[in-house]
């Protein structure tokens, strides 16, 4: 047991957020702030805005909620479910970890619970020092820096300012690398060991990577980290990125388009990770677990298994421990 002092400290986890219901109006409230948010589109605000109140906040809400609604549970939003085990789960494992109560609370970068929100939060709990761990292991500025720019929205408001501290990415972490893998060995020693173990990272435009944003380097850190921790040979795993939107070219190669191309090429059975999500999402459970092993089956494949996020699993939350103690430590 640690002997510092936690005293005045706390934790703001943060992930992306997810609509209040999967209805259109509960899709349109949540894409009308995700969309508008310059770091996630950031084309000229007199083109984009037509478009995006003119054209896409009619036609997609509908769309989006029905595969909402194929995902929701009776604990509502999977995202939103997982996320509030993960506090749960961090709380008390600082607790086991220092002996101490150290204030955690969550807050989405869009929707509820927002990041004011678990920042009052803490502040009522006398907190002043905030370590903020935004979910996402590989930096990008559509999503760590929107959390730095809701923050310093946030504090606008204050007369007396918190002190933070913001994890900005945790891509190549032993520890982080060391649950991706517990989990692929924990499937292969249930299921088996399928043909190609493919990495799906969400994407982002091209144009942001050629601009100085590191996520697709980071990305690439990560799975090759990953598959010498499994041991894998070149031919054993792929890397490619999903969830492209738009018609700009986003990275590649595309997750869709390279998994219906496998079986043709002799690839039958696939296991699938997505490292890049903290939390099972609409991106993993219904555009990965059910549209892309729907086009790979169609493609001609016989063995399609996807393997879930890290979720809440005991190793994840310690390593989420581990991170925020590394910033609280001095603090």
């Amino acid at each position: 047991m640690t002997t510092t002092n936690y005293n005045r400290h706390g934790v703001l986890l943060v992930n992306l957020g997810t609509p209040e219901a999967p209805t259109a109006a509960g899709v349109r409230a949540f894409l009308k702030e995700f969309l508008s948010d310059p770091r996630v589109v950031d084309l000229n605000p007199l083109l984009w805005k037509p478009i995006l109140y003119g054209i896409i906040l009619n036609v997609r809400p509908a769309k989006v909620a029905k595969a909402y609604q194929s995902i929701w549970t009776e604990q509502g939003s999977p995202l939103m479910n997982v996320s509030k085990l993960q506090h749960q789960a961090l709380t008390s494992k600082l607790k086991e970890l220092t002996g101490e109560d150290i204030p955690v609370e969550l807050g989405m970068t869009y929707g509820t619970p927002s990041l004011n929100d678990g920042v009052k939060r803490l502040e009522a709990q006398g907190v002043d020092k905030i370590v903020v761990l935004p979910l996402y292991p590989q930096y990008s500025c559509s999503t760590v820096a929107p959390v730095s720019d809701g923050l310093a929205k946030a504090m606008l408001s204050r007369r007396n300012v918190p002190e933070l501290r913001m994890i900005k990415e945790y891509h190549a972490d032993e520890h982080y690398i060391a649950c991706l893998a517990e989990s692929v060995n924990k499937h292969w020693a249930e299921h088996g060991q399928a043909d190609k173990l493919v990495l799906s990272f969400h994407g982002v435009p091209q144009r942001y990577v050629d601009e100085g944003d590191p996520y697709q380097e980071q990305c690439l850190a990560t799975g090759q980290a990953l598959a010498d921790k499994l041991e894998l040979s070149p031919e054993q795993w792929q890397l490619c990125f999903q969830s492209r939107f738009g018609k700009e070219p986003w990275l590649q190669p595309y997750t869709d388009e390279t998994v219906s191309a496998m079986p043709e090429q002799g690839i039958k059975s696939i296991d699938i990770i997505c490292p890049a999500f903290s939390a099972d999402c609409l991106e993993t459970l219904e555009e990965i677990a059910e549209e892309v092993r729907d086009e790979f089956m169609e493609a001609g494949g016989e063995s399609y298994r996807y393997i879930p996020c890290l979720n809440d699993d005991d190793g994840h939350i310690e390593m989420m421990a581990k991170l925020v103690l590394g910033q609280l430590k001095g603090f």
